[in-house]
């Protein structure tokens, strides 16, 4: 069976999927600047990172499920159904009225997310031959840049002239007309086809992630008995997990699929490129509007460099992965991922946002080369009867890498700003409440919250605690592109794309 049924007008189809792909695209940058907002209104730092590791939780662990599903049931269907949750989640979130709220429905949010990004990036690869697909790659990617260069622009003009709920919402019109058009438009056939999903092995992914996520995020605030008992029973369920993916055909984790070196090395490539690309999407906005004191418009312009970067260097790739060879084009993105983590490692506060933009289009230049090498190289090599699950595999991968990278750098980040709050013999006049103040858009909020005003003085200070704990974020994120830059190194050069 091909998706490219005679009846699908590939134009016409491709526009719907640039609109679905900018419901994700659009969103992760959205959220990302008008989160210092949401914690000045909801509160809850310490659960900062949560409100992108639940979103990634659960869009791990769904995305080898959608893959499984498409691979039977077929794409459309699967991309319906995930468009209509990811649209009920969104309306959800923005009628939030507590963090712990706004967590629980971005876990239903990334089911929906899960959906979407597998079967638009899966029907690229059905629609077009090997040829173009790097071009529709970059078509993609393109998408995903132009709106995350809007989002930025529209999240910040939300949270200052209307509310920060209106970053969920504004993407909902958009989402019904793809669902709309994608029914009609959309075309295919699938043949009588039985595959069995590993439900047992996404539960047991689920417990594993959520058990580490808990112990990064929120292990300095348990109990040592507790802490320890948590960290025993996520290494049992994780060697579970492991001893499953090795011994049973069919796991969640097409692991049979990674004989294949140069699949094996763009899955790993995929997982450390997911621990960087949270690192700087979550935290570079924090830093030019926590650290510097500039308004969230300017730190999402900081961070929307990256979206430029990536489609210019995906559409670049798509040009060189022919006649250069996949494992060329990924050294660029590993030598170019390297330069931004550098960059963020250097980073001060007097730079200002301009270094930050730097930073974060090297990084962006080093994604686009690094993904539509792995996408398309992975989506060559496999039929038409596994491309959905070899494509989830990967997407996964990157996946887990931000999970992982939300968590760790989360709880980095809580446990440094403690540490340096101790430190600073401030403890007793200062906590993290009072850099949430510092964080908001308002500085008449400096002066509420528990009615203690905070001076100029003070001010200074909670910025340069802050400061601190974000450079220790930056060097793991460093230390991430030196890591990605050395795996690409070892991809087989040898092999092209035909």
């Amino acid at each position: 069976m091909s998706t490219g049924d005679a009846k699908t007008n590939r134009p016409v189809v491709l526009a719907f999927l640039m609109t679905t792909m900018a419901l994700g695209s659009i969103e992760g940058t959205i959220v990302a600047t008008a989160m210092p907002s949401i914690v000045s209104t909801l509160g809850g730092f310490e659960l900062f990172s949560w409100v992108f590791s639940a979103y990634l939780l659960t869009q791990a662990v769904f995305t080898p499920i959608s893959g499984s599903l498409a691979d039977t049931l077929g794409r459309k269907p699967v991309l319906l159904v995930s468009i209509a949750v990811f649209l009920v989640a969104s309306a959800a979130c923005g009628f939030a009225d507590s963090m712990p709220q706004l967590i629980a429905f971005r876990f239903v949010q990334g089911v929906g997310a899960a959906g979407i990004n597998t079967m638009v990036v899966t029907l690229a690869g059905d629609l077009y031959t090997v040829r173009e697909r790097g071009r529709v790659q970059a078509y993609l990617a393109s998408v995903w840049g132009v709106s995350s260069v809007l989002g930025p622009l529209i999240g910040g003009l939300l949270v200052a002239y209307v509310d920060w709920s209106w970053v969920f919402w504004f993407n909902i019109p958009f989402g019904i007309a793809a669902l709309f058009g994608l029914s009609r438009y959309l075309h295919e056939s699938v043949g009588s086809r039985t595959r069995r999903l590993d439900l047992q092995g996404a539960a047991l992914l689920f417990v594993a992630m959520a058990g580490l996520m808990v112990l990064l995020n929120q292990g300095s605030s348990l109990g040592q008995p507790l802490r320890v008992g948590l960290g025993v029973f996520t290494l049992v369920i994780a060697s579970w997990l492991v001893r499953r993916l090795l011994t049973v055909p069919g796991a969640i984790l097409p692991l049979d699929l990674w004989r294949d070196r140069l699949i094996l090395l763009a899955n790993l490539s995929a997982f450390v490129a997911g621990v960087v690309m949270i690192g700087v999407i979550s935290y570079a906005p924090a830093y030019v509007q926590g650290v510097m004191g500039y308004a969230p418009l300017i730190a999402g312009f900081a961070l929307s460099t990256m979206s430029l970067g990536w489609p210019l260097a995906s559409s670049l790739a798509g040009r060189l992965l022919i006649p250069v060879g996949p494992a060329n084009v990924a050294r660029m993105g590993g030598i170019a991922a390297l330069v931004g983590g550098v960059l963020y490692l250097l980073l001060r506060p007097a730079l200002g946002p301009a270094w930050v933009a730097v930073s974060s289009f090297a990084v962006g230049v080093g994604m686009g080369f690094i993904n539509t090498s792995s996408i398309v190289s992975i989506q060559s090599t496999v039929t038409w009867e596994r491309r959905a699950t070899a494509t989830a595999g990967n997407m996964l991968m990157r996946l887990l890498g931000n999970s992982a990278g939300a968590a760790l750098l989360g709880g980095i980040l809580n446990a440094t700003l403690g540490a340096r709050i101790v430190r600073s013999g401030s403890g007793a006049s200062v906590s993290i409440a009072d850099i949430e103040r510092i964080m908001s858009p308002d500085p008449a909020v400096l002066g509420q919250g528990d009615g203690r005003i905070v001076d100029s003085g003070v001010e200074s200070l909670l910025r340069e605690i802050l400061a601190g704990g974000l450079h220790d974020v930056f060097v793991v994120v460093c230390v991430g592109t030196a890591l990605l830059f050395a795996l690409t190194l070892a991809w087989p050069r040898q092999r092209r794309l035909e």
